[in-house]
């Protein structure tokens, strides 16, 4: 059978698939933001809107707030504990409604691997064994996926994205918010742009799967044949460091930027060792994580909350105050401080390859 197919590019993304034009009336249900709500709710929402979809894309995600002095994914427990619980009540809500798909995928991220523990080994690949130094709630949603799907009849897919860029409101997840409110209000201030960790992480290479990236693998995924009951990396497939994009980003606000503290390196930063020795590729020592400020700091400064209060009321924001500030800017300190490389393989395990990149 011809599985080849014409590929296309679209805006700065290359070698997107298409498809058969016959691909169409399929309904898709995407879990973006529906927090934990009870079974039956969720079963009677899918009932009364008749929903029987083809493909159910699960993005939804919960952060709980961060143990005392803990990054943003220190509270391991309530992790595990909301965000299974997420899943498994809308998988259990799908049989009350009657409402199975052909296909379930699940987005899971780079926490699989674990470095948000510390170094792990590179280039990350899918085949990669779990790391079991603590709890990992994407261990147990995939699980409580796999597990349902087989009993129910019906097929799975996760994909991996690393750090996520996007266009979006809130997100828990996602790059650009926190940076560019960052931007926003240091421009504001009449200060630069100045990065807050040292020079090795400045000039780490780390993975970035864009928001819309993701949508068009996804895409691809569900409607792949070859791709059902398999795992994904998802990334734009391109080097990126924050030494690259740091004055690129401050150029988009006409402001000057600051690097990496390079003429002090011995004084005036942080440092903070990440809890496992040896780190998740199972030798050596543990990560370092060195910086002079976080931007969860930054963001509580009382000037930083009175300018970007004036900016709200300016520019007529919906978000009049800085708000949930552990949750929006713990990400973005998350991957500014990181000093060992993200470096997914973009080469998914055989039969199955993609090649959708962003440069």
């Amino acid at each position: 059978m011809n599985t080849s197919r014409t590929i296309v590019s679209k805006d700065i993304y290359h070698g997107l698939p298409t498809f058969p034009n016959d691909l169409t009336d399929l309904t898709a249900v995407v879990c973006g933001a529906n927090g934990i709500s009870g079974v039956h709710m969720l079963a009677d929402q899918l009932k009364k809107s008749n929903i029987k979809p083809d493909y159910v894309f699960f993005f939804a995600y919960i952060q709980p707030k961060p143990e005392v002095e803990g990054q943003i994914w220190s509270a391991v427990d309530e992790l595990v504990k909301v965000n299974t619980e997420l899943l498994n009540n809308f998988l259990q809500a799908l049989v009350l409604a009657n409402a199975l798909p052909k296909t379930f995928l699940l987005q899971l991220g780079a926490k699989y691997y674990g470095v948000h523990n510390g170094p792990t080994a590179t280039p990350q690949e899918e085949s990669d064994p779990r790391v079991l130094l603590e709890p990992n709630f994407y261990y147990h949603q995939e699980d409580s996926l796999k597990e349902f799907a087989r009993e129910n009849g019906f097929n799975w897919i996760t994909t991996r994205p690393s750090w996520i860029p996007g266009a979006a409101q809130d997100a828990a997840m996602n790059l650009c918010l926190p940076l560019g409110i960052y931007a926003a209000v240091q421009k504001s201030m009449g200060r630069a742009l100045e990065y807050p960790a040292d020079l090795t992480a400045w000039e780490t290479q780390q993975a970035m799967s864009s928001a819309q990236m993701n949508g068009h693998l996804s895409e691809w995924c569900v409607l792949t044949p070859g791709a059902q009951n398999e795992s994904f990396n998802a990334s734009d497939d391109c080097a990126f460091t924050w030494s690259k994009f740091w004055p690129r980003l401050a150029a988009k606000f006409y402001i000057p930027w600051k690097g990496p503290d390079v003429d002090n390196e011995g004084s005036g930063f942080r440092e903070v060792s990440t809890p496992y020795n040896p780190p998740p590729r199972g030798y050596g020592p543990p990560g370092v994580l060195r910086f002079k400020f976080t931007l969860v700091e930054w963001a509580k400064r009382p000037e930083v909350q009175k300018e970007w209060k004036k900016l709200a009321s300016d520019h007529g924001l919906r978000n009049q105050d800085l708000w949930d500030v552990e949750r929006v800017f713990g990400f973005a300190d998350a991957g500014l401080q990181q000093s060992w490389p993200n470096n997914y393989s973009s080469v998914a395990a055989p039969p199955v390859k993609t090649n959708v990149r962003g440069i």
